[in-house]
């Protein structure tokens, strides 16, 4: 078995092409970003009430509006899908050995607490026929981190997107994060570190190459 999932693993109540002309197609309803930002701006000076705050306070003015506008783009990637992001960057080229793109830095939200984990993601691919503009390696990653999530999602949400966007004869991601939720709340370990990895095709059915890249990763001979 090659490992490689040629199916594109879709989100449960969404759609590939649900962002056209800026309109989300999810549950419970459609709504546009004008609508979303609205509901969002309600949402966070109930937040303020709850807590105990005045939301009519100098200080808190605009806290409602702004809070709503990061957490629009903290969560863009709901607005993005593999055909935007890709777009026509894929390049015929006879290269049949790793291309590695290391040290991606992202900033992703934990869909439990809302709180943030961030970190480095890894990206390797052993190319069949074509190649992938590198930049695209970090707008894919950038899609999947900028939704909420959980690592263990978000390394298998990459990978299968390389293999939807390349069809590569194997795949490999690692991702190395710090999530603050383990941080500044309950158990407070600091330092503390999260790494998971997926391996498709070669990656995962030859030790050789498996090795090559994750030596290429960790920088050793």
């Amino acid at each position: 078995s090659s490992g490689i999932n040629a199916e594109w693993p879709l989100r449960p109540g969404w759609k590939q092409d649900s962002v056209q002309d800026g309109t989300i197609i999810g549950n419970p309803k459609p709504m546009s970003h004008e609508e979303r930002l609205a509901k969002l701006e309600n949402a966070f000076t109930t937040i303020l009430e709850c807590i105990g705050e005045d939301p009519t306070r100098h200080g808190l003015l605009d806290t409602p509006t702004r809070a709503a506008k990061a957490m629009m783009f903290l969560t863009k990637g709901y607005e993005e899908n593999i055909g935007m992001v890709v777009k026509q960057a894929l390049f015929p080229e006879n290269y049949s050995e790793i291309v590695l793109v290391k040290d991606i830095e992202f900033y992703s939200l934990c869909e439990h607490h809302l709180i943030p984990f961030y970190g480095k993601i890894h990206i390797g691919y052993i190319p069949s026929n074509h190649v992938l503009g590198l930049s695209k390696l970090a707008r894919i990653a950038e899609m999947f981190t900028r939704r909420l999530q959980v690592q263990e999602r978000l390394t298998q949400q990459i990978a299968d997107a390389m293999v939807n966007a390349v069809k590569p004869t194997g795949v490999g991601v690692i991702i190395e994060a710090v999530h603050m939720c383990m941080c500044m709340r309950g158990v407070q370990k600091q330092g503390a570190k999260t790494i998971t990895s997926k391996m498709l095709g070669v990656f995962l059915d030859d030790p050789r190459t498996r090795d090559e890249f994750l030596k290429m990763c960790h920088n050793e001979k």
